[in-house]
């Protein structure tokens, strides 16, 4: 199981994870959708308790994973698959444009 912290302006928004049963789940922190319910990561996404699930990752998160020439540095450099989308999501969008980013939860972190 992979996992990630989504932070939306710099406020952490909720966990993406991806099973060992290759199932995607994107869940919004409880605290967040008491305290910041308008602010969706995006449109597809309202914020809800109910986690997302789906068998592919979310188009959302997919849109911020590198394309192109960048994509094939990304991928060279950090010797992962092009199809890991989960990690290559987890490596590259640390540091995005815009107002989300993905930061990387170790297993060693125990959440």
């Amino acid at each position: 199981m992979r996992r990630g912290r989504v932070y939306y302006k710099d406020r952490m928004a909720g966990i993406i994870t991806e099973t060992n049963e290759g199932e995607y789940v994107f869940e919004y922190e409880k605290q967040y959708v008491k305290d910041h319910h308008s602010d969706f990561i995006t449109f597809t996404m309202p914020v809800t308790n109910k986690p997302y699930k789906d068998k592919r990752l979310f188009p959302f998160f997919e849109g911020l994973i590198p394309e192109g020439w960048l994509l094939d540095i990304a991928s060279e450099n950090w010797k992962i698959n092009r199809n890991d989308r989960m990690g290559l999501l987890l490596a590259c969008c640390q540091n995005c444009i815009g107002a989300v980013s993905v930061e990387p939860i170790s297993e060693i972190d125990g959440e």
